[in-house]
Order: structure tokens, then sequence, then C-alpha cells
């Protein structure tokens, strides 16, 4: 029986640690100017620290050294060259994105870091043995593979969680699930006799679980931090290490009695949203015969926004999916039955119509912007009366969505803002507030 308690303090500490780290970060990202600034790129409307990745990086360290002193975790540490292959390619990851949040680097940089981290983990054992393949069997990696594979799975997975970072809380939101989801899969495992107790993944898996609850207080819409490409790249490296610690040495036995799911195969279902909207992202973008890396304004948040569905409903409803996928994966492990599916696809159903025929989106889309204009009446007196607020009284369908969706990105999204309008508002706003 895997140590739960320990499991369970590690990841609250971890989410403490956040939150709490969260608050000094912010104020002093504001001094220093570490902030998003709204432009033409992204989908927020006011200026928000991007300290985020900061705070977690070192609610992770923290995490880490609670781990090592734990007694019932000490088989983890012990003798082991993993944890130190995860502290330092966390490091290096972090710092490639941290960089990227001060000043942007070229694509292939932040691919060659992620590479690097890659080998770090690669170096120090933190990486795949062997991986089922439905209806062929079991392959075992040599030496020559085992690098390759792991740099393919860092970059797919860290870019897969940085692309998804559009939306208030949408990351941060979708890691948690994934990452609570990949946890306890890894420690029934455990509790079955399928993976060794000093098995890393579990312990990666909940520490990222953590670190996501302590920032979503902080990221929610409205966002008062972001997490910025250092926290999105830093949790892409821990989803990507635990998956393949647990999935990448998961023996054959759970190939074959756990339902249909390859263990590799998992991180496919619970980070199904993310690793989906990269997919057509580069499909999309390849047709087009643009870059990867080239922003555009189709990603699945977007497409739900275009539809009609308010910022945080976006977000709730791709959390969704990520827990409808992720009880998938986790109900082979305590389902005997096989109709035990059912309530997943009438869940998957249910969620499919909600997403497409919500009662309040067939009046927003009548007007053709998938928004209804919103009507402000003046009032005497007020900063909003007179000529100049004839304008703003009566809001157009894209004025609405810079409104709702552009205070809710987090620098990878690209619907534009017009900050010299916003600057103008709150400069008469403030105007007539002094002179009453």
């Amino acid at each position: 029986m895997p140590p739960l308690g320990a499991y369970a303090v590690v990841a609250a500490v971890a989410a403490v640690a956040t939150y709490v780290t969260l608050f000094p970060v912010r104020r002093l990202a504001g001094r220093i100017g570490f902030v998003a600034e709204p432009d033409e790129r992204r989908i927020h409307a006011r200026v928000t620290p991007l300290g985020g990745g900061v705070a977690m990086f070192v609610a992770f360290l923290v995490a880490m050294l609670l781990a090592s002193l734990l007694p019932t975790l000490q088989p983890i540490f012990q003798g082991s060259s993993e944890p130190l292959g995860l502290v330092l390619g966390a490091n290096v990851i972090f710092t490639v994105g941290l960089i990227d949040d001060f000043r942007e680097m070229s694509a292939p940089a932040k691919v060659a870091g992620q590479v690097l981290a890659a080998m770090i983990l690669v170096f120090l054992g933190v990486t795949m043995f062997q991986f089922k393949i439905p209806l062929v069997g079991f392959l075992v990696l040599s030496p020559q593979m085992t690098p390759l594979l792991t740099a393919v799975w860092v970059v797919v997975i860290t870019n897969a969680v940085n692309l998804i970072d559009g939306l208030d809380g949408l990351a941060g939101g979708v890691v948690a699930i994934a990452s609570g989801a990949l946890a306890i899969y890894g420690l029934r495992l455990m509790d079955l006799g399928v993976l060794p107790s000093d098995n890393i993944g579990p312990l990666v898996a909940a520490i990222a679980f953590g670190v996501c609850l302590g920032f979503l207080p902080h990221n929610f819409h409205p966002a008062r931090a972001f997490m910025g490409d250092a926290g999105a790249l830093f949790l892409g490296l821990l989803m990507a290490s635990s998956t393949m610690v647990i999935g990448g040495r998961t023996p054959e036995y759970s190939g074959q009695a756990y339902f249909f799911f390859a263990p590799l195969f998992i991180p496919v279902f619970i980070l199904g949203v993310p690793i989906a909207d990269m997919a057509f992202a580069f499909v999309r973008r390849t047709a087009r015969g643009t870059s990867f890396h080239t922003p555009d304004k189709d990603h699945l948040h977007h497409r739900l926004l275009r539809l009609g569905h308010g910022p945080r409903r976006t977000v709730v409803i791709l959390w969704a999916w990520t827990a409808v996928f992720s009880g998938l994966v986790l109900y082979p492990l305590f389902g005997q039955k096989g109709n035990g599916v059912i309530p997943f696809g009438a869940l998957a159903l249910a969620l499919v119509l909600y997403t497409l025929f919500h009662p309040g989106l067939r009046k927003a889309n009548g007007n053709g912007h998938g928004a209804a204009p919103v009507i402000r009446p003046a009032s005497a007196g007020s900063p909003g009366t007179g000529p100049e607020a004839a304008e703003g009284s009566v809001r157009a369908p894209e004025a609405r969505m810079e409104a709702g969706a552009h205070a809710s990105s987090d620098g990878h999204s690209d619907v534009p803002v017009r900050p010299g309008r916003h600057r103008a508002q709150a400069g008469r706003a403030e105007g007539m507030a002094r002179h009453r």
C-alpha cells in the first residue's frame, strides 16, 4: 500500500507554497516591470504580473525538499539520480521560459532549451524504458532510441501545455485535473504491485497537482497573475516526466489487464485537450503554409468564444472535457464491468450538446458575431454621460469580446486589443472622479 498520506501532504504543501509565494512575487513583478501588457497579440486588457511560473518553481523545490525528508518516501530518493535529474531539468526549462517572458526568444532557441532539459532527464535516468504498441506488443527501447523519444516527448507535452495557456485558469485547471488523475493512476498501480514503490512518477504528478491548485486562485478570471512561458513550460516538463516514468515503465501485465489502454497512451487521454489543440494547430498552420509558431485565432478556446461562450464558461467546458477523458483512464483500474463506460459516454454527449447548442448561444449567434451588444444607459452626473460616452454606451460585439475575452489571456493568443482606447477611457473616468 503506497503512503497516500505522504503524497497528500506533499501536494498540499506545494499548493500552499504556490499560493502564498505569489503575493510577494506579484508585488515584485509590478515594481520591476515583469508584466504582460495588452497588445495586438494578447487577449487581456490590463497590465498583469507574470510571476506565476516563479511561484510554481519555488513551490516545486519546497515540495521536493519536504518529500526527501519524509521517511515513507525515502525509497524514491535513496540511491537514485532521478530526483536530481528532475530538479535540474525543471530548472533549465524554467529558465528558458523566464528568459522568453522577459525577452521573447526565437522558436528554435526555445526548442533547443527543451531538448537540453530532456537530455538532462535522460542522463540522470528520468525517461521511459519501454512502451506497448496495440496489436503489436511491447517495444523495449535501446540506448540509441531513448534520447530521441525522450526529447520528442518533452517537446510535444511542453508545447501542448504552452499552447493551451490562452485563457485565465485554462492551462492551470487542465493540468491540475490531468496530473491529479495521473497521480491516482500511478498510486493505484503501486497498490496493485504493478508499479514499484520507488517510482518517482506519482510524486511528480502530485506536486504538479498541488502547484496548479495553489496558482488557480490567482489566475481564474479575472486573473491577477499569469504563469507565463516559465510556468507553462515548467508544468509541461513535470507532466512529460511523470508520464514517462509511469507509462514507460509499466510491465506488460497492466497493458493487458486494464481495458484497452496501452500505458504510455494514458497522457493522450488525460492531456487530450491540449494535445488535440496542438495537433489541430500543426495541421492548420501547415495547410496555410505558415510556421508552427505563427500565432492565430483558431485555438479551441477561440472557437468556443466565437460560439458565444464567455471566458469562464469556455474554461469550465474544457476542464469538463479533461475530467471526462481522465475518468475514462481511471475507470479500468477501479471498475470491473464494461458497461461502466456508459456514464462517461453520456457525459461526453452532454458536453457536446452543451458546447454546441447551449440555449444562450442561439440569441448570441443571431447577430452574426457570437455575442450580443451590451446597452448601458447613462445616468446623470456619471462619468459616462455626454457625447464622449455615446460611443461606449452601445458597444459593438467586437468590443464586448475585448472586455471579456481580452481580460482573460496569458499572452499566447492573438485576438487584437486597442490599448489606446482603454487608456483614454480610464483617463476620462479618472478626470471626472478628480473633478467631483
